[in-house]
Order: structure tokens, then sequence, then C-alpha cells
């Protein structure tokens, strides 16, 4: 299988790109790193990047930036970066990237706990993974060819603890292992229309 990723060389990234490297042609993709760059907040970016790479049977991505902070101190800026970024970014790889995936391919799109379980100074990024779940779910009814389309929601992760820990107290950090599960059970399996809770 030919899977494009996303955020490859990120925390999660990593995790996701080695447990699947072994069986499958994997294509990195980064901002800054990777077999190609993308800058997903720009959807001629997302084209020239699937031009580059062309036809593939999975789509991942595991990247998408959003502001954290209070309430009151987020301007109506701040709240765009995420959207703009992680959710339109992810809806534009869905949007662009259906032109350039096989019949029968997947989409696997990156939300997080933020959507159900909130912490404080994260409304912009709770507000954004709440829209991909939504995303997700109604698209999945409109994909032709074939196409599945997950997301995964996963809690803290333990590559992360060290630097978020703080913000999410309280909270079990979730293996390796088990986030890179969830990757694969959207990817390699058959479900569609999904958000794969990953907790600890």
């Amino acid at each position: 299988m030919k899977i494009l990723i996303v955020g490859a060389n990120g925390t999660i990234g990593k995790k996701v790109t080695a447990s699947l490297a072994d069986k499958h042609e994997i294509i990195k993709v980064g901002k800054n790193s990777g077999q190609y760059q993308v800058e997903i907040s720009d959807a001629v970016s997302i084209e020239e990047m699937f031009k580059k790479s062309g036809k593939v049977d999975a789509i991942v991505c595991i990247a998408g930036d959003a502001k954290w902070d209070k309430f009151n101190n987020l301007s109506e800026e701040d709240f765009y970066i995420g959207i703009k970024s992680k959710l339109m970014g992810q809806v534009n790889l869905v949007r662009i990237g259906q032109n350039y995936i096989n019949p029968g391919g997947s989409f696997t799109l990156t939300a997080g706990i933020l959507a159900d379980h909130p912490v404080d100074k994260t409304t912009s990024a709770a507000m954004v993974n709440g829209g991909i779940h939504s995303f997700v779910k109604a698209v999945a009814l409109e994909l032709e060819n074939g196409l599945r389309i997950n997301a995964v929601s996963a809690d803290l992760v333990e590559d992360a603890k060290e630097k978020y820990e703080d913000y999410f107290p309280g909270h079990t950090p979730v293996p390796m292992d088990k986030v890179a599960d969830g990757y694969k059970k959207s990817i390699l399996g058959k479900v569609n229309g999904e958000i794969i809770k990953i907790v600890a």
C-alpha cells in the first residue's frame, strides 16, 4: 500500500510511520521536512504536493496548528489559526486529495481529546477538534469510489507528556504503540466515518 503521511516526522507521526514502514511504501510529508513539503493552511500548496506525489492508497494527516490561550486573550485572528490550519487544512486534504487517491482508499485525520474533554486554555483547539469530528461523520456519507474516512482522537500521548502534562492534570498518558494502532485501524481496517478514540 502507498501511504502519504502529512506530519510524518512529528511526535505521533514518527511512531505511525515506523509501525507501517516494514510492509508499506510511505511518502513522508512535512512543513519543512520529508520527501515533499506542504503548508496545509494553503490549498495551493496541498494541490502542488499531490501533483508531485501522484496517486496513493491512503492519506493520513497528523498535523495542524491551533492557538492555546485564555478565551479572553484570544482575538478573532487567533481563532483563525486553528480554523485555517488544523480544520480547513484537513478538510482540504480530503477535498483535493479525493482526486489523487485510488478507489477503495482511505483518509485518516487527527482530532484529539479536547473535543470531548477540553482543558484550560483550549477553547480554540477544542472547537477545531469538534469540527473535525463532525466533518468526518458527514463527509463519510458522501465520498465516492469506495473511499473511507476516519479521525483518530487521542488523549495526551506518552512522548508528549513532559511538554504538555501540566495542561492535562489527571490524564493518564497513552502508550505510543496504542496510538499507532489507532491509526492502523483506520488505514488498514474497514471502519468508516468513525472517531477512533484512544485513551489509556
